[in-house]
């Protein structure tokens, strides 16, 4: 097969998918090199280690969300970078906060710099909605899930935080008390949560 052949197959990929990994490139026995040589001459742009995309292809602020699904398929986004998502938090984190199984080994991720959580059980399962970003399906917890893991990672998080998400929540109309209390339950904050949700809905 010819490079030219082998380039243009490359370029399919690419067009096929809005993030192309180096390990797609070699798992259909073509040399990763030729992304190198795609990238000098401008037909491809390197967006992250091993990943790359379309030039011409215009990616979100959520980009680092969509690369890090791909790296750690078993994960789901919570805290922080779910709440950025929503639209429930100001702060803009520097780190892709993840979901992971308990006993999952720490994922090795460099870039995007990673936040694992742990979790398990319905913690890890329910709430989980998929949402579109930059053409890949990233799983991602939903409001009202996310609102109760942060009274469940107040510690870690700080309270402020859980409060300001339910109130943002709950103005915004993006979440119902019967779903925040379904999730304070998995969670085990309804004792937590409950005089704040009365205060907010009063």
């Amino acid at each position: 097969m010819s490079s030219q052949t082998q380039e243009e197959q490359v370029l399919a990929l690419a067009r096929s998918a809005s993030l192309l990994r180096a390990r797609d490139v070699a798992a259909l026995s073509l040399p990763t090199i030729i992304l190198s040589r795609l990238v000098k001459d401008g037909r491809l742009r390197r967006v992250g280690r091993g990943m790359y995309a379309r030039p011409d292809l215009l990616l979100s602020e959520h980009i680092s969300l969509a690369e890090v699904t791909l790296r750690v398929p078993r994960g789901v986004i919570c805290l922080f970078s779910a709440l950025r998502i929503h639209g429930l938090g100001e702060r803009a984190p520097h780190q892709v906060w993840l979901a992971i199984p308990q006993n999952s080994p720490t994922p090795r991720v460099d870039r995007p710099s990673l936040r694992p959580v742990r979790m398990s059980g319905q913690a890890l399962t329910e709430g989980v909605q998929s949402m579109c970003i930059d053409g890949l399906n990233v799983p991602v917890f939903n409001a009202a899930k996310t609102i109760a893991d942060c009274f469940k990672y107040r510690n870690k998080i700080g309270i402020d935080v859980a409060l300001e998400a339910l109130r943002n929540g709950w103005e915004q109309r993006k979440v119902s008390m019967d779903e925040l209390s379904h999730y304070a339950d998995i969670d085990r904050v309804s004792n937590v949560m409950r005089p704040y949700m009365e205060s907010v809905a009063a």
